[in-house]
């Protein structure tokens, strides 16, 4: 028993609609059909589009936008002490880190620069960093018209703390979201063995 010849376009093999199947569903508008009727079924229902710049969505708490680096409450000054290890992490290589030594010997931070044009914002220099001295906050929506613009230095950053985190703010995003944290290494206390007397 042989298996019936394939027509030109190979259409004759079992299971595929034959030429008259084709011409039939071509010449009936089946397919258009079928799209107007989707068409006129999501024509009169509600939009679900979200008007950007007058309804703004409020950002997920811990949501990776402008970069900004912690200023200590205390003495105003940035936390960083330049370790250089949010540079080391960086993959797309935006941060930039100058660091020259200090009267006692210790590292001081000159300069701390980061192109966001380079940046993924896949927030592992937030990860790296020992000091939870660099964060990324809420803020996404910043644009401009020169490189300049987007090159943030550590003043920049600075600013960008106090504008988008404060004192509270700061402190509940570093609490909930820098981790690891020091507690998060200590071990547990061993157990005191029962005193058994003189056995």
């Amino acid at each position: 028993m042989t298996q019936a010849d394939p027509g030109i376009d190979g259409s004759e093999r079992r299971g595929e609609p034959t030429r008259f199947a084709k011409l039939l569903k071509m010449v009936s508008f089946g397919e258009i059909l079928r799209g107007l009727s989707l068409t006129m079924k999501h024509l009169f229902t509600p939009s679900v589009t979200r008007q950007y710049p007058s309804e703004e969505r409020e950002p997920f708490p811990g949501s990776r936008g402008l970069h900004a680096l912690v200023r200590d409450s205390e003495t105003g000054e940035e936390v960083c002490v330049g370790c250089c290890l949010c540079a080391a992490m960086c993959p797309s290589e935006c941060i930039h880190i100058y660091t020259s030594d200090g009267d006692n010997h210790e590292k001081v931070l000159d300069r701390y620069e980061i192109d966001t044009l380079r940046c993924v914002y896949c927030s592992f220099c937030v990860e790296a960093c020992p000091y939870g001295a660099v964060v990324m906050s809420e803020h996404f929506a910043y644009s401009g018209y020169t490189r300049e613009e987007f090159l943030y230095t550590k003043e920049r950053l600075l600013d960008n703390w106090d504008r988008h985190f404060g004192e509270k703010k700061g402190q509940r995003y570093l609490d909930r979201f820098w981790r690891p944290r020091r507690g998060d290494f200590s071990a547990a206390r061993p157990a005191k063995k029962p005193d058994r007397g003189n056995e």
